[in-house]
């Protein structure tokens, strides 16, 4: 079983900028591909941000990209989500998710990840 947690979110005025960590409890992160996604009220869960176990294949939504970037240190067992130019219609809750696939395979499918985190809130608002 891997449990993972965010941490970084907040409240954040237009066009700040945010970064979000995701790191496995008491062990290290699943060699696999990791991805971010979000869920705002009243809307379904969306993919936002992936990448490979290097790091070397990433993938984001056409919403985030060019604002949002997506990175990892498996040396420190940590994801990250850096986010600029943060909008409002960016407000959700951010989860990060191991992926179940292959570790180069980046999936936009919540259904490919078998691990999520809590989730943690992000609101962009002034």
């Amino acid at each position: 079983q891997v449990q993972l947690v965010e941490s970084g979110g907040g409240l954040v005025q237009p066009g700040g900028s945010l970064r979000l960590s995701c790191a496995a409890e008491g062990r290290t992160l699943p060699e696999q591909a990791m991805g971010w996604f979000r869920q705002a009220p009243g809307k379904d869960r969306e993919f936002v941000a992936g990448l490979s176990w290097s790091g070397a294949i990433t993938d984001y939504a056409a919403s985030v990209t060019g604002r949002f970037t997506v990175s990892r240190e498996n040396a420190k067992n940590v994801v990250y989500l850096s986010m600029h130019e943060l909008k409002p219609e960016d407000t959700a809750v951010y989860s990060c998710a191991a992926s179940s696939r292959h570790r180069n395979y980046v999936s936009r499918v919540p259904q490919d990840y078998a691990y999520w985190g809590q989730g943690a809130q992000v609101t962009v608002s002034s």
